[in-house]
């Protein structure tokens, strides 16, 4: 993956605060010459020069930047404008409000894109500040990462104490809505802006799990008044994290419902035990329902023998 190189204007001060913030993390320090500091590790070198300006390489400079500089809350600038940088409207909380590297955001996820069986599931979950410093090294992490069973626990006990909205996609509606959309991408984009409408405030900075080129989403959310950011891996960052727990609890108890109801243990994915369980489904049930349970557009349908979404 090619690189790429992101460079925003730093006070002095917040240079400082950012060089103790990561001094608590898992970087690497170097020696660079006129540079304050330079790190290395999560995939990028960040170098702050005594001239103001903070330089980040790497695969993804944009999600270091989220999380140790967009979301402190502090002035940068983008360079030679005097202006705050793009990265940095939207902040939410002054930084004498907020613990230090963290801002009110809200975060998007999803879960079910990959599966055959159940529901698509997109969530946002809004964190305050203190929040995110709580669950940061916490149990709260990429949904991914989770097993199913603490997955299951974890999800019900955030949406228990957290601001949370959920746009669910039943197999059945999800087959007319794609029928419609005949890509998933835009329809993604349109259920987490869906969500993300619901919960966030204006000006307030979004994030979301980069799915697709960044201008889908940025036309789902047109005309909504809020700083939007997409990167992969977003999940590292808290209200990401939580929403990704969510998003896979409900895809989890979805998918358990289904199979309650229709007496076929429907498993997670889209491989051969998932090609086996269709089979067992048509077998009981007959080709005309399973739509009710499978996402029909997926290769799994022709490889069973069935026609999948009809025209």
């Amino acid at each position: 993956m090619a690189q790429s190189t992101r460079v925003v204007e730093l006070s002095r001060s917040r240079i400082e605060q950012l060089k103790q913030h990561l001094e608590r993390g898992a970087f690497d320090f170097r020696s660079v010459p006129h540079a304050v500091f330079s790190v290395k590790g999560e995939g990028v070198v960040a170098t702050a020069y005594a001239s103001g300006k903070l330089v980040v390489q790497g695969d993804h400079p944009e999600e270091f930047l989220t999380r140790y500089v967009e979301a402190s809350g502090a002035p940068s600038h983008a360079p030679g404008t005097g202006q705050p940088a793009p990265e940095a409207r939207g902040a939410g909380r002054g930084a004498q409000d907020a613990p230090a590297g963290y801002v009110t955001m809200v975060g998007s996820d999803e879960s079910g894109k990959g599966d055959y069986f159940g529901p698509l599931v997109v969530c946002a979950v809004r964190l305050e500040p203190e929040e995110s410093k709580a669950f940061e090294g916490g149990p709260v992490r990429d949904s991914k990462q989770v097993a199913d069973e603490a997955c299951l626990r974890l999800g019900a006990a955030l949406r228990g104490k957290l601001p949370f909205a959920i746009a669910m996609l039943w197999p059945e509606e999800y087959n007319q809505a794609h029928g419609r959309y005949r890509n998933l991408n835009p329809l993604l984009a349109d259920l987490h802006a869906q969500v993300i409408r619901k919960l966030a405030r204006p000006g307030m900075r979004v994030l979301v799990d980069q799915f697709a080129n960044v201008k889908v989403m940025e036309r789902a959310l047109a005309g909504a008044d809020v700083h939007l950011v997409q990167h992969p891996r977003a999940e590292r960052v808290p209200a990401v994290a939580a929403a990704s727990i969510i998003a896979r609890e409900t895809f989890l108890t979805g998918l358990r419902k289904l199979s309650d109801d229709f007496a076929v243990d429907l498993p997670k994915g889209a491989g051969s035990p998932v090609d086996q369980a269709a089979r067992r489904f048509v077998g009981l049930h007959g080709e005309a329902l399973l739509g009710k349970v499978a996402k029909l557009h997926f290769k799994n349908t022709q490889k069973i023998g069935l026609r999948g979404t009809p025209p």
